[in-house]
């Protein structure tokens, strides 16, 4: 239960943070400083391809290993992206150069590979590898210039520089796999000011490598591990070939420079790697559509309504009013409870479980809590966050239960506990079926599949409980009309009411005000890039809920024009909407972004869209909903029914 000793910490963390507001550092996540000669750590995190999204640990190839394998204690979140922290044999001492060393512990004695070990090898490389590896929390990144299309004069004087997260395993030349063997590493550190007479003290401000493939014979080694490299121009890379054995040397090279980046500044190199101007035109953009559609939308409702009103209430025209059409008529149906009341509020319930996450750990995240620098942190916080919203999940759900004259609350709320998490569990299990298959360390170990289903059962479920039990003790909703005992009969509906075409019409605003950020939110998750625009994306948020409350409100007004009441699952599915062109968005993303071919990451890929896709629905619905429930009571007060 390492992830819950690492939830307190962050906790301790947290108050301290409070107590001492003069300290600026992420939680969790205090500097290190070294003297020259100290030992720097180099971890291994794992092995990831944006082309299979199966991870493996870094020991599931033949690399070289330290005599004591020890394995980091992860938290939650670390588990579930398929981190496994390693101790390698690299050794790095601050400040110290290394010209070209030998890995593996006997020197001049090369590592032979196996057929299998050669075979898997070669795979990986075919499949498009990195590996990920870690010095002083940092993650190593691999530099790539190149120059931009600018004007010819300026072309010679400036490379435009990019950083790619890990190294690649290696490289394909027709059909021929080499393997990067030699690993130069670049770490830049930053000279703190101590006083005088003081040793001075250092801080790993970037870690870099340059990944090179360099022929057994080239690599000339002694009795010391020690190794020179060959000219630039005159090696061959080393090849590995999968049908036979292969030898090789594994060897490595360390430089050190002194950097002006300051410790607070260090994951800056990580975070550039994307262009932050194309977040402000799209945040500028929807801002603008949705406030002009949103002040156009309110001009007409509100002039409408006020219209709609007026004409109800002149007390001397009630004979001729009696006769129009419009949403006065349906007065004594449109609060008729609908069918299945328990399933429509646990679905309800589940959403605002998720609207309250989703919300917490944005803002938590837009103030810098979350930082990728302390890795799972996002995940971690998302699961706790899930299981302890479900108070106010079972209290909204449980309150409108009661208000659709529903009785049986104990199964409503069993309902509500299960429903969601139970299909989001249910997934997740066959999924993880197929990823311990292919033994990748992506798929959640026993133990913590146990735990997540203890923290299902013994947090979330007593929660979902005693909020359900609270909310149907509560005063139900007070709904401005009585409902007639016999149901009016519904006119026929025009095809444009159709449920289909409210959903096509309903989604695009939505998503249109947030797809930009989608397309970022798409390449963290599948291509392996750091996410880390919070504020932005919780500005994204805001726009998101306005235009869903906003169409939700339109759509239900038209709908109650059209003398049709049944309201309450139209305005759940409709409100919706915008998940359905997520989901064509990420059928468009597969097919154009990723280069995958393999049944079992297309099946990865088209299952955890599905899950993100239902989670979308439930949240930009249950927003509908509430704004068109609020909506309905609202309009149906204001006017004087006899």
């Amino acid at each position: 239960f390492s992830f819950l000793q690492e939830r307190l910490r962050y906790t301790l963390v947290l108050l301290l943070l409070l107590h001492s507001t003069n300290s600026f550092y992420v939680p969790g996540v205090a500097p290190i400083n070294f003297h020259r000669n100290d030992p720097v750590e180099i971890k291994a995190v794992k092995l990831t391809s944006s082309r299979t999204q199966l991870p493996y640990e870094y020991y599931s190839l033949p690399f070289c290993q330290p005599t004591k394998i020890t394995y980091k204690a992860e938290n939650l979140g670390e588990v579930l992206r398929g981190d496994r922290i390693v101790n390698t044999p690299f050794q790095v001492s601050m400040n110290v150069e290394k010209k070209c060393e030998v890995l593996c512990n006997f020197p001049n004695k090369p590592v032979t590979l196996t057929v299998e070990q050669s075979k898997l090898i070669a795979e990986r490389i075919r499949e498009d590898y990195y590996v990920h590896l870690i010095a002083d929390n940092l993650p190593v990144a691999t530099r790539l210039e190149f120059y931009s299309n600018r004007e010819e004069e300026e072309k010679k004087k400036e490379k435009d520089v990019q950083f790619e997260h890990g190294y690649r395993l290696g490289f394909m030349d027709g059909n021929k796999f080499y393997l990067h063997n030699h690993l130069s590493f670049i770490l830049y550190y930053h000279r703190e000011d101590v006083e005088e007479n003081q040793e001075p003290t250092y801080r790993v401000v970037r870690f870099e490598v340059i990944p090179q493939s360099i022929k057994l014979e080239d690599l000339k080694a002694d009795e010391k591990s020690m190794c020179t490299l060959p000219e630039a121009t005159g090696s061959a890379p080393q090849e590995i070939d999968p049908s036979k054995e292969n030898q090789l040397l594994f060897t490595y090279s360390v430089h050190w420079e002194e950097s002006d980046i300051k410790w607070a500044s260090r994951w800056d190199t990580y975070l550039t790697m994307s262009d932050v101007q194309i977040h402000w035109f799209s945040i500028i953009n929807s801002v603008v559509v949705v406030f002009f559609l949103s002040g156009i939308l309110s001009m007409i409702i509100i002039r409408t309504l006020r219209k709609d009103i007026a004409n109800y209430n002149k007390e001397d025209d009630i004979e001729d009013t009696m006769e129009e059409s419009g949403w006065k008529l349906v007065h004594g149906d449109v609060f008729r409870p609908p069918q299945y009341p328990m399933i429509l509020s646990s679905l309800l319930g589940s959403g605002i479980q998720l609207f309250c996450m989703i919300l917490i750990v944005i803002f938590v995240a837009m103030l810098g809590m979350l930082s990728p620098s302390s890795r799972g942190a996002l995940m971690t916080t998302a699961c706790f966050l899930f299981m302890f919203m479900g108070v106010f999940g079972g209290f909204f759900a449980g309150r409108l239960y009661r208000t659709l004259k529903g009785h049986r609350w104990k199964k409503g709320a069993f309902c509500t506990a299960t429903l969601y998490p139970g299909v989001v569990f249910g997934i997740c299990f066959v999924l993880n079926c197929f990823i311990w298959g292919k033994h990748s360390s992506g798929a959640v170990p026993f133990p913590t599949m146990v735990a997540l289903l203890c923290m299902w059962f013994g947090i979330s479920l007593p929660l979902v409980y005693l909020g359900y039990y609270f909310g149907f003790r509560k005063q139900p909703y007070d709904n401005p009309v009585r409902t007639n005992q016999i149901p009016r009969q519904i006119p026929e509906q025009r095809w444009y009411m159709n449920k289909f075409v409210g959903i096509l019409m309903a989604g695009i605003l939505p998503f249109g005000a947030m797809f930009i950020e989608l397309f970022f939110i798409f390449s963290a998750i599948w291509e392996n890039q750091f996410y880390y625009l919070f504020g932005f994306l919780f500005l994204v948020f805001i726009i998101l809920v306005v235009s869903c409350s906003q169409i939700s409100i339109v759509m239900v007004y038209f709908q109650l024009c059209a003398e049709d009441y049944r309201w309450w699952w139209r305005t759940f599915l409709v409100s919706g909407g915008s998940a359905f062109y997520v989901l064509i968005y990420a059928i468009f993303y597969f097919v154009n972004k990723l280069d995958i071919v393999e049944f079992i990451p297309s099946l990865l890929y088209f299952g955890y869209t599905a899950l993100m896709v239902l989670s979308f629905w439930l949240l930009t619905g249950t927003i509908g909903f509430y704004a068109a429930y609020m909506f309905v009571r609202k309009i149906y007060a204001a006017v004087k029914i006899d």
